[in-house]
């Protein structure tokens, strides 16, 4: 293990020797994986004194580098292969008493199997921030010498779904902060969770999106209120089932003590609810797109309504914002904007609040992303739809669509996809690795549309699809990219998916133009 002489030991020097303890956590700690949540674990870890060995399988020029950053403050780092032979992330060090894993490592790895068989605790980086919340406080109170003592500790609203999860964080961030509220959207986005809670900056409240990854490792996480947006197969690799993956999802709802807010067209979501022990009195809150009914959030006559967080619900209702106030306002979105909108009321957050806050989000780049008109056409950029569940949704905003799809299918079949989005379809360009399955499907469900399947790999792949998908639209239609897939087949990313796109319908415009 780690020897423990950390070269910065500024949470000791604040909080007292029995720091770790005070917080629920043992002195010897090994941390699997050298990302960015890992090192942000480890450095927080080492700070309160514990001896923390990091464990990574990798070992190129950028972990080496990483480990030599954290020997600076006494950190050990086994990267690659032991002495032994064995690899250093299946390998637990002697005297281990809780492994704190990177989000992506999954329960099955080798490291783990032996952690179970010595009885050691596996947890995330989020179960860390969970019980560091306090000791956040009592640090910044310590840094500030505060007559008054340590503020409360920030409450977290938290949202996770198969889709959806980044644009409703970021969109219940901008409401907290019309609010007035100090916050930051934090989690699976931005910045490490463990170095928000415990840095110098003040919180009212986070905004905070949990994968399911992080939700498995987060036994004791109880939120003020959580939010499951939707359920799709995902990840089923990784969690072996869809029970096994809702059941994360699911985790969510754990312990809430105001509100569990669900999807009321997803009945998995509000089953979910059902199943989960909270607080007595926190309340089971839906979102619709249609009309609400009391104890829910919804649409009239293009306005969002409030029938959950009103006095007598029964039979009157809040108005929140007009759907023009959502950007964009897709169904999808709408839906998302109702989701946060639930879990600020859930906070006693007042409507003016949530008009301004949606009005002032922007969602961030490839979620559906308005690139350009050329020749009547316009194209739109969603290359953030990874799966078939947020494809789906996306189709579902346009009509006529030449749909750009394609890459890692990562185990999922499209069947129903094609089925459900059939008649929105004037054609198909088809690009990556899995496009056959995609092929396939269309064959099946909508033999009548037409589709250019796209053998080629080269960088100039997306050019001759926007070209091809050009060639197939009318004025009118919409040319998106909604992949139903992952892009590492062709690219680093789903960003630079999305660039490659739009360089190609910009480069598209330039020779229509010329």
């Amino acid at each position: 293990m780690g020897s423990g002489q950390v070269s910065n030991p500024e949470y000791l020097a604040l909080l007292g020797p029995d720091a770790l303890a005070r917080y629920g956590l043992p002195r010897r700690i090994t941390v699997a994986g050298l990302g960015v949540s890992g090192i942000s674990a480890a450095r927080a870890l080492a700070r309160f004194g514990a001896a923390v060995t990091v464990v990574d399988n990798g070992d190129g020029d950028t972990h080496r580098a990483r480990a030599a950053e954290l020997a600076e403050l006494g950190i050990e780092t086994r990267l690659g292969r032991l002495a032994d032979g064995a690899k250093a992330g299946e390998t637990l060090p002697e005297g281990t008493e809780l492994v704190v894993t990177s989000p992506g490592w999954k329960p099955d790895s080798p490291l783990f199997l032996e952690a179970a068989k010595a009885g050691v605790d596996v947890v995330g980086d989020v179960e860390i921030a969970w019980r560091l919340r306090d000791a956040g406080t009592a640090l910044r109170a310590a840094r500030t010498a505060a007559e008054a003592g340590p503020a409360p500790a920030a409450e977290w609203l938290a949202i996770t779904g198969t889709n959806g999860k980044t644009t409703t964080t970021q969109m219940l961030a901008s409401i907290l902060r019309a609010a007035g509220l100090r916050t930051a959207a934090v989690g699976n986005i931005g910045t490490p969770i463990i170095d928000v809670v415990l840095g110098e900056e003040t919180y009212d409240v986070l905004a905070v999106e949990l994968s399911s990854y992080q939700l498995h490792w987060a036994p004791s996480l109880r939120a003020h209120s959580g939010a499951v947006l939707n359920l799709a197969p995902d990840h089923l690799d990784w969690h072996g089932s869809m029970e096994a993956y809702a059941a994360d999802k699911g985790r969510i709802y754990e312990g809430n003590t105001v509100a569990c807010v669900y999807n009321v067209a997803d009945a998995a979501t509000e089953k979910l609810v059902e199943d989960a022990d909270v607080v007595e009195g926190c309340r089971a809150i839906g979102f619709t797109l249609g009309a609400p009914g009391p104890s829910m959030l919804g649409v009239v006559d293009g306005i969002l309504v409030d029938r959950a967080f009103v006095q007598n619900r029964q039979k009157n209702a809040q108005e929140l914002a007009e759907v023009a106030d959502v950007s964009p306002p897709a169904p999808h979105n709408i839906a998302n904007a109702l989701a946060a909108a639930a879990l600020a009321r859930a906070f006693g957050v007042e409507p003016k609040a949530v008009r301004d806050g949606l009005r002032a989000f922007r969602p961030d780049a490839h979620r559906i992303a308005h690139v350009a008109e050329v020749g009547g056409v316009t194209y739109i950029d969603d290359s953030k739809a990874t799966n078939t569940h947020a494809a789906e949704a996306s189709l579902a905003a346009y009509e006529p669509v030449v749909w750009i799809a394609g890459g890692l299918a990562k185990g999922a079949t499209f069947d129903e996809l094609v089925r459900k989005s059939a008649k929105q379809l004037r054609g198909a360009v088809l690009i990556g690795a899995d496009r056959a399955l995609i092929r396939d499907a269309l064959a099946r469900h909508a033999p009548d549309v037409p589709v250019v399947d796209l053998d080629r790999t080269d960088t100039e792949a997306m050019l001759a699809a926007v070209r091809e998908a050009a060639r197939l639209a009318e004025p009118g239609d919409t040319v998106l990219l909604a992949p139903a897939c992952a892009s590492m087949d062709m690219f680093v990313n789903y960003s630079k998916r999305g660039e490659a796109f739009a360089d190609a319908v910009r480069e598209l415009a330039a020779e229509q133009s010329a």
